[in-house]
């Protein structure tokens, strides 16, 4: 099973993130070492958003747990977040494949 873990940053992302980022990102490695988290970054050139790919049997559970005690979203970096199961079905990695 894979969930995508969305978020939507504060308009001043970039300033108010640094006071929070080492704690932000020693947790999201914690959640790699634990087999959970496969990716995690901003999306755009501009990052306004972020995406965090989870994996494995608690993968949703996995993400919203990460959402509840990460640092951004504790101190309002995160304005809102989403997380979602994520069907996957092509890739080496997919958790559902489907070949034609």
């Amino acid at each position: 099973m894979h969930a995508v873990l969305e978020y939507t940053y504060e308009d001043n992302y970039l300033e108010t993130r640094e006071k929070y980022r080492a704690d932000h990102l020693r947790a999201g490695w914690e959640a790699v070492e634990r087999g959970e988290l496969l990716l995690g970054g901003a999306v755009g050139e501009v990052p306004f958003k972020g995406l965090l790919i989870f994996s494995g049997e608690n993968a949703l559970e996995a993400a919203r747990a990460f959402a509840a005690v990460d640092p951004y979203v504790i101190n309002g970096v995160v304005t809102s977040w989403n997380a979602s199961p994520w069907t996957t079905v092509l890739g080496n990695d997919a958790a559902t494949p489907v070949r034609p």
